[in-house]
């Protein structure tokens, strides 16, 4: 018999096809004449329904929060775990075809907006955005890269994305207002190293405010409350 060899499979041979996928998102909050919407990025690993129980301190009848759920998941854990039992996350990108990933969550989070967001903001609303950890690089490539308008941009516990040239969107991120939150316990702090992140807004001249709290990579309620009053 004949032994098959297996083809290489080289990058000008893959090709892409552009398809419809449902998403699935959280709304709270918001059932009285709405002033304030926050569309909230959950991170790595994460789900739409789980993050959203971090966001109470947030929840009015004024106030409307969107929490979109990334559109990859995956069995978190599988190993000596019962099919039924296995937690599931999800994830934005991945260092696998990322370019189109970034493409899909932008035109996502934008049609998310229209339908969702936009109806508030032609009424005067304010529209924050919030990434947490991995969302940040998500929420930020959104913010310059898609067509929404946002008033104010949240990066929480997460790092800027370094394919992002900071400078040549600076005046619409100075439009933005930054602001940046982290734990001074955060077990991730190295790697969203708030001084590093906060040189690269200094280096475009984007100026930004920094909230920090006691605690880990998690979300603060009392920061929370006051980015949503200041």
């Amino acid at each position: 018999m004949t032994d098959l060899t297996r083809p290489h499979i080289d990058a000008d041979l893959e090709r892409h096809l552009t398809v419809h996928r449902t998403a699935r998102y959280v709304v709270l909050g918001g059932e009285g004449d709405v002033k304030d919407v926050w569309v909230c990025v959950h991170g790595f690993g994460q789900l739409a329904r789980r993050f959203a129980r971090d966001l109470g301190a947030l929840v009015s009848p004024r106030r409307k929060i969107v929490v979109p759920e990334a559109l990859n998941r995956y069995y978190i854990e599988s190993l000596g775990v019962a099919p039924q039992d296995r937690k599931v996350g999800a994830t934005w990108m991945t260092k696998e075809d990322r370019d189109a990933d970034i493409a899909d969550y932008v035109a996502y989070l934008d049609a998310l907006y229209g339908v969702e967001v936009a109806p508030h903001a032609v009424m005067g609303a304010k529209v924050t955005v919030l990434g947490f950890s991995q969302g940040v690089t998500t929420v930020v490539r959104w913010a310059v890269l898609g067509l929404s308008h946002i008033d104010r941009l949240v990066c929480w516990a997460g790092a800027l994305p370094h394919d992002i040239d900071l400078a040549q969107h600076a005046a619409k991120l100075r439009a933005m207002s930054p602001v940046m939150a982290i734990g001074d316990a955060d077990e991730f702090g190295d790697w969203a190293a708030v001084e590093e992140q906060r040189a690269r807004f200094d280096a475009a001249g984007i100026p930004h405010t920094v909230h920090q709290f006691a605690g880990g990579h998690v979300l603060n309620d009392d920061v929370l409350q006051r980015i949503a009053n200041g």
